[in-house]
């Protein structure tokens, strides 16, 4: 027996240089050639060399090579017919051999004879016909002589084992192992001398050098034949555990040969166990030959332990791990460990390239890896190699890139994969990700268009390291991909891109001036920017354009200075606002960027002349194209505020500033009190709402019903009569902008002291009498809007003085404050009285912005023909369609327009109110653009307690002292502007998302400053005002504790006592709010805030203990969930509960040990649904479902067993909702009642789907154990099913129906995936247990036909579109159970039979098959008997009927159509 062995290209090489290395000793003319074969010929008489000769082979002494005067094949072939044909056969054969071991003794010969031969040509003979094998190799080709020839090989190697190479370099072992590979013929090791081959390789494996072990490993594949595979391979493995030295020459042995899959599997464990323990230069061929000799159904498990074992990152050397973070900031710097640590590194690429191979090319592979590290469900368990697989995966396989992103998202969105992680990943293995570069920014791309704020963030760490790990390129790439997000994406999109921009600019701001050019590209795209954003833009160019250490960058200082002038000198007012956002924003870069010391020391160096100059020029130029214009001289003095506030103008700037703004305030806004305005005003003037007495010829007053008259009342053609075109514009709509300035001045010239200006605080202003009495409906729209225009300015004009004087320590101080807070809330309850009578009023603009140009309250709708027609009676039109852009000549509109209130295109809001006396239901939440804004420090009014205000008379001695408190009504108003300022900054995006409607600045509307201070300063002024809001909120709950002892909580008395529950319940709702969005917030456990979290839990363990320091963050959440929780008592409102266990699910996740604290927020969850609610509470509205089917979602998602659950609500619930009267409810869950059951139903129908889908299929290998409590778990879901299918029967509403059609196909899939892979090898050993489920769960599936009958009957397409989905599953369901009876061999049990179709009540759905067929009517009761002696077919038929019944269900479909 031989077997055919195919010469190699290797081999073939390997010949032929051995051939070219003599041939530099052959004689260059023929007759020498044949000269020196004469002489040269070895010769005697012995059988080996005449056999030789005869066959046409020459010896030669000495090096020269021996030489073949014919073909291979044909000496081969003569030799065979010589030895065969002699007398002495097969004598004749030792004594050639013997011959050979006499001719081989001598060295020379010997290796001679393992060298190639010369072929010897006649003249017209090619050149390249002259190689041919060496004499050994040709002796091994011949049958008879292989076993002899091979014997003596193996003989004579010993001798050459631990010789020196020699001096050509030639290694005598190796050429004799040569001779052995890549034989065209092995003769069967059955034959005695073959017998023991291997065991003779492995011996001299044994005993070789370590530079020959590794050769004769590696040769083995080549040497050995087919059937001694499986003996070398288990030779192999023994070795492989006794030599680690081995390790590399074993692997790449054992992958070429043909090994049994399961011998292969006990290697790979061997090799997997040795991974922790190898070198790094190991690693590649090891992870080679482990991913190589996977199979489909190991993949997973393989994947997963290798994932659990390889860390490429305890690979890299401490040393280098800093070399490389080092990088980032010191670029070129070598370290003295160069040549390690670049020696590791390529190891390491070496590793990534060969998984890199194997995951582009084995879709099994890249899959098994995905499905590793999804299943990883820990934190702490995610490593820097996930990452990297993630990105890796992504950019190798198509087919998997869709499921890796996927991955990816999933992972982001859990928090397994943080900043600390990705930083790391893409320092260590940089030059792995290097090649994957533009598969990285395409998915960067991706996730910052989404609208998680996670995945978005996680895109933006993508390109932040992208930008400063890779090369120029790279970074180059990085910058056009982010102007292309700014350039083109949405509003969320565009922010994210210019923080990163920005973030790049502050961190390298030498490698983004390399790429500035691409940056000053998006100064064309101006005209879809929010204002935030143009300030983030013009920052960052000003900061390329005008830093200390880059004074050449003119070009893009020109272009700027182009763009703003451009901008300002435009008649489109939306453009204007531009030039002047622009303008100012660069003034505060040209003041500090330049001039900042480069050490960044305190202190501010002050401007040059030229500078000075420069920013001076800057700003006059904006004041001179903004001052006839009241709305931009507005925006221009909230902008120039905004800078100061951020303290980005130097002394000798805000020197120049400070010296025109007090006097010019002065002279525009404040007049002596005791001269009263006189003229033909509407109404009469009073000084109102001030706080001090003041003498007939003492004191101030602002004067602004005299200002706004001016411009309403008194205008001809849209031109003001009291006024020249020369004169300066003076508008009640600059009064707070300028006063903001004023103040800022003030307080950074003299480090917030205002005694120069705290006479404002108190004065009066000039208004009329604003309490409506009985005068509202004789009153004219003209003077209804003069009034609220009136309440507006005024309203805006307290915010402004609060937001100036609510830091000052003084009790006089504090106590004026805090009436001015009471003067805002009377204020804006009057304001409610006159909204709800002037619906198509439009304020006057608080907000100057461009996020507000085109805001109106969303009330309107509509526009009467009257309203139409009144166009001159002043004011400021708005569209009519609501949409966020104005035409030209609209945004143009300048002067007294711009201020001017009068009725828009809108319709009365909350028309379900009207007629009610005394009731308004204008909410002024719908009209937050048009106040100013409350600083943050405002709220460090909610630290007042009493405080003692003293009242002095003339002389300045105290005449009397009154005592003022925060009283609830201030409280509300706080705490709501409070909320909404968290919620804009630390509740992600994706929580709050709008309408489509919605304008695009909507979401920010009111909030021009908060946005321009950062999540983590927010976040941080929150912490400061717990304590205070933790006083509040115990003093609220024990109010509703003791409304409760009272009264049980219901609140039927006087009025008062019902608006004041009211108040309280919103506190407390508020409060809590403003608790869930800090706790809530995603960079509260950022390693960056550690002080702020530590903070926030401290003074809620406070409350609970003593104060300890230096408690663990454990026990602080442990304490803070726990005096949380104390509140649930005295909830007032279902919302006020939803939040409070979100915010206990908030501290929830971050806890090491949540098995208990998630055990009582289901507890809690169950209280709040078996709670009976005030009456307010079950109104019908879409919030409210909301709230009851989040808070659902969290009962049945905390609770211990989510099936028993479903069961006692759906088996005890249900039942008790259904026997009781018409708008009663479920007596166990008050909040069950029959407008909230579809909310009920659809929650229990999913979280039953998503518990069963997440339950593992068994396997044969598990225990039987756990087969039985796998078997009774899908019992108990089955039943929970059957239970919830069988109520459409009763509750038959659309949504009920739709939900049954949806997550009814979803269970029955999970059944499939799932259960049935159970079922098949539990049939036998729990058969009847398997017979009941089924049989339950075929009259389900029944139900489900019925359903489908219904959806089409009544041709409800929102039903009927999940018909044929469903349908198919059901028929997948009944080829499985066939196919699980094969399996147990009782395939006859299964059978076909015909059911009618049917609708939701057993009706029969007639068809033209049904009218045919009339005698089979009762065959739905045939197929569904069950004897006492059936086994499983009784089971299985019914739903293979299911099966059959739906094909009948489709033919009598297309019937009826």
């Amino acid at each position: 027996m031989v077997s055919k062995r195919k010469r190699s290209k290797s081999e073939d090489k390997e010949s032929l240089t051995e051939d070219t290395s003599k041939a530099g000793k052959q004689p260059l003319s023929k007759k020498t050639k044949k000269t020196n074969v004469y002489n040269e010929v070895e010769e005697n008489d012995s059988v080996f060399v005449k056999l030789l000769k005869t066959s046409g082979l020459i010896l030669k002494r000495g090096e020269s090579q021996n030489q073949l005067a014919v073909d291979q094949i044909i000496f081969q072939k003569k030799l065979f017919q010589t030895l065969k044909k002699h007398p002495s056969y097969p004598n004749v054969i030792e004594e050639f051999v013997s011959g050979l071991e006499s001719y081989i003794e001598d060295h020379a010969s010997f290796q001679n004879c393992l060298l190639s031969c010369e072929r010897l040509q006649d003249e017209g003979a090619s050149i390249g016909a002259s190689y041919s094998k060496s004499l050994i190799k040709l002796l091994l080709g011949i049958d008879i002589l292989q076993p002899a020839i091979i014997k003596t090989l193996f003989e004579k190697l010993p001798e050459f084992l631990f010789e020196k190479v020699n001096s050509d370099g030639t290694s005598m072992p190796r050429l004799i192992v040569s001779q052995l590979k890549w034989l065209d013929r092995v003769v069967d090791g059955k034959c005695p001398p073959l017998q023991d081959l291997t065991t003779k390789i492995m011996q001299l494996i044994s005993i070789a050098p370590l530079y020959l072990q590794h050769d004769f490993v590696t040769s083995l594949p080549e040497i050995v034949g087919d059937s001694q595979h499986a003996d070398v391979g288990k030779e192999l493995s023994d070795l492989l555990t006794e030599n680690t030295l081995l390790t590399v020459p074993i692997l790449d042995a054992l992958s070429s040969l043909q090994l049994d899959p399961k011998f292969l599997s006990k290697v790979r464990q061997l090799v997997m166990d040795k991974l922790s323990s190898v070198t790094l230069g190991d690693l590649p061929v090891m992870i080679k030959f482990i991913l190589h000799s996977i199979t489909a159904t190991d993949a997973l498990e393989v994947i997963s332990a290798l994932r659990g074992k390889l860390d490429v990152q305890h690979f890299i050397l401490p040393s280098q791990f800093n070399h490389f973070q080092s990088k980032l900031k010191y670029k070129g710097q070598t370290s003295s460990s160069g040549n390690q640590e670049n020696g590791g590194q390529d190891c390491v690429t070496l590793v990534f390239g060969v998984i890199k191979s194997a995951v582009r090319y084995e879709k099994i592979i890249a899959e098994a890896w995905l499905k590793a590290i999804e299943n990883t469900s820990l934190v702490s368990e995610h490593k820097i190699f996930d990452v990297v697989m993630l990105l890796i995966i992504y950019s190798t396989n198509t087919q998997m890139k869709k499921y890796a992103e996927r991955v990816l998202r999933n992972k982001v969105r859990s928090r397994c994969f943080e900043d600390d992680l990705l930083q790391s990943t893409f320092l260590i293995h940089q030059l792995v990700l290097k090649d994957v570069c533009p598969y990285i920014l395409l998915l960067a791309q991706s996730f910052l268009h989404s609208l998680d704020q996670s995945i978005s963030w996680f895109g933006s760490l993508l390109y932040k390291y992208s930008f400063n790990v890779f090369d120029t390129y790279c970074k180059q790439e990085v910058v056009g991909a982010l102007v292309c997000h700014v350039c083109g994406g949405s509003e969320v999109e565009v922010d994210t891109a210019l923080d990163i921009l920005l973030e790049l600019v502050v961190l390298n701001l030498s490698a983004m001036r390399l790429n500035a050019v691409f940056v000053k590209g998006i100064l064309d795209y101006l005209d879809n920017m929010s204002p935030q954003q143009i300030r983030k833009l013009f920052y960052i160019l000003s900061t390329l354009a005008f830093s200390k250490q880059h004074e050449g960058s003119n070009h893009i200082q020109d272009d700027m200075y182009l763009v703003i002038r451009k901008q300002l000198c435009s008649t489109v007012f939306k453009y204007k606002l531009i030039g002047i956002i622009g303008a100012v924003t660069m003034a505060g870069s040209m003041s500090s960027g330049r001039n900042r010391p480069s050490s960044f020391t305190q202190g501010r160096a002050d401007l040059s002349n030229e500078q000075y100059t420069q920013v001076t020029s800057l700003l006059q130029l904006v004041h001179s194209f903004s001052e006839r214009s009241p709305r931009a001289s507005a925006l221009y003095y909230d902008e120039f505020a905004n800078l100061i506030q951020g303290e980005k103008l130097v002394p000798k700037a805000l020197e120049w500033v400070g010296r025109t703004t007090f006097n010019d305030f002065q002279d525009a806004f404040v007049v002596d009190v005791c001269v009263v305005p006189e003229g033909d005003y509407p109404f009469p003037v009073k000084a109102l709402y001030g706080l001090e007495e003041y003498s007939s010829h003492d004191g101030i007053a602002i004067n602004l019903l005299p200002l706004l008259f001016s411009q309403d009342f008194a205008k001809d053609g849209g031109r003001m009569t009291s006024q020249t075109s020369d004169q300066k514009l003076v508008s009640p709509l600059c009064l707070a902008p300028y006063f903001r300035l004023l103040r800022l001045c003030v307080e950074k010239q003299h480090n917030g002291n205002l005694e120069e200006i705290d006479g404002l605080l108190d004065c009066p202003v000039f208004l009329t009498d604003l309490e409506p009495e009985e005068r509202l409906e004789s009153m004219s729209d003209k003077e209804l809007s003069f009034i609220c225009s009136l309440i507006f300015l005024t309203l805006n004009w307290f915010r402004e003085v609060i937001n100036a004087f609510c830091q000052q320590t003084s009790p006089e101080m504090k106590g004026k404050v805090l009436t001015r807070l009471k003067h805002i809330v009377e204020l804006q309850r009057i304001l409610e009285r006159y909204l709800a009578v002037t619906p198509d009023y439009v304020p006057p603009l608080a907000n100057f912005d461009l996020d507000t140009l085109d805001v109106t309250p969303p009330a309107s709708t509509a526009v009467s023909a009257k309203i139409k027609k009144q166009g001159s009676t002043g004011g400021r039109k708005r569209k009519a369609d609501g949409s966020k852009t104005s035409s030209p000549d609209t945004l143009s509109k300048e002067g007294s327009s711009e201020c001017n209130p009068t009725p828009s295109d809108r319709s009365q809001p909350e028309k379900e109110f009207k007629g009610k006396e005394e009731n308004t239901s204008v909410s002024l939440r719908n009209y937050r653009a048009f106040f100013r804004e409350l600083d943050i420090e405002v709220f460090s009014v909610l630290h007042c307690g009493l405080v003692t205000k003293f009242i002095l008379d003339t002389e300045m001695h105290t005449e009397a002292t009154e005592v003022v408190q925060l009283q609830p009504p201030e409280l509300l108003f706080l705490l709501e502007d409070l909320s909404l300022k968290v919620e804009s900054m630390l509740i992600p995006s994706v929580n709050r998302r709008v309408p489509f409607s919605k304008s695009k600045g909507s979401r920010t509307v009111g909030f021009t400053h908060l946005n321009q201070r950062p999540a983590e300063e927010i976040a941080h002024s929150i912490v400061q005002l717990l304590t205070p809001m933790c006083n509040h909120l115990e003093n609220i709950h024990n109010y509703f504790q003791c409304l409760a002892a009272e009264d049980y909580g219901v609140v039927d008395g006087s009025g008062m006592k019902v608006q004041e529950y009211h108040i309280m319940s919103s506190c407390y709702q508020k409060l809590l709010q403003i608790f869930h969005g800090l706790f809530a917030w995603n960079g509260l456990f950022h390693p960056d805030n550690v002080n702020v979290l530590y903070s926030s839990f401290e003074v809620l363990t406070s409350r609970v203990k003593q104060r300890e320091p230096d408690q663990a963050l454990e026990e602080l959440l442990s304490q803070s969930f726990n005096y949380l929780q104390n509140f649930h008592q005295s909830i007032p409102s279902f919302q006020c509960a939803l939040y409070l266990l979100r915010i206990l699910m908030a501290i929830l996740e971050r806890s090491v040990d949540p098995a208990q604290k998630k055990e009582k927020i289901a507890s809690l969850a169950r209280h709040f649904l078996c709670r009976t609610w005030p009456s307010g509470e079950k109104e019908k509205s879409s919030i409210r479902n909301e709230q009851l089917h989040a808070l659902l979602c969290i009962y049945l998602e905390h609770t211990d067993s989510v099936l028993k659950t479903i069961e006692e609500i759906a088996g005890v619930g249900v039942p008790e909702l259904i026997n009781s009267p018409k708008n009663a409810s479920s007596s166990t869950f008050p909040t069950l009642t029959r407008h909230s059951f579809v909310i009920f139903f659809r929650v229990m129908m999913a979280e039953l789907e998503k518990t069963v889908k997440g339950l593992q299929a068994g396997t044969a290998a598990d225990s039987q154990q756990i087969h039985e409590e796998k078997l009774l778990y899908w019992n108990m879901a089955v039943r929970d099913f059957s239970i919830l299918i069988s109520l459409i029967k009763v509750f038959d509403s659309h949504p009920v129906l739709h939900v049954c059609l949806k997550y009814g196909r979803l269970f029955v899939e999970a059944f499939l995936k799932q259960c049935m892979p159970l079922l098949d090898f539990s049939f036998r050993k729990h058969r009847e247990d398997v017979l009941s489920l089924l049989e339950t769960f075929q009259l389900d599936t029944r139900l489900l036909h019925h359903l489908c009958g219904h959806s089409k009957i009544h041709q409800d397409m929102k039903l009927t579109k999940h018909v044929p989905l469903l349908k198919k599953t059901l028929e997948l369901l009944v080829c499985r159970v066939k196919a699980m009876l094969t399996l147990n061999n009782c395939r006859e049990a299964f059978w076909l039979g015909n059911l009618k179709n049917r609708d939701l009540q057993g009706e029969e759905i007639m068809s033209q098959n049904s009218q045919r067929s009339t005698e089979d009517e009762s065959e739905d009761d045939t197929s569904s008997q069950v004897s006492k002696g059936r086994s499983t077919e009784d089971g299985e038929k019914d739903e293979a009927s299911d099966g059959e019944k739906e094909q009948e269900s489709g033919e009598s479909d297309d019937d009826s159509d």
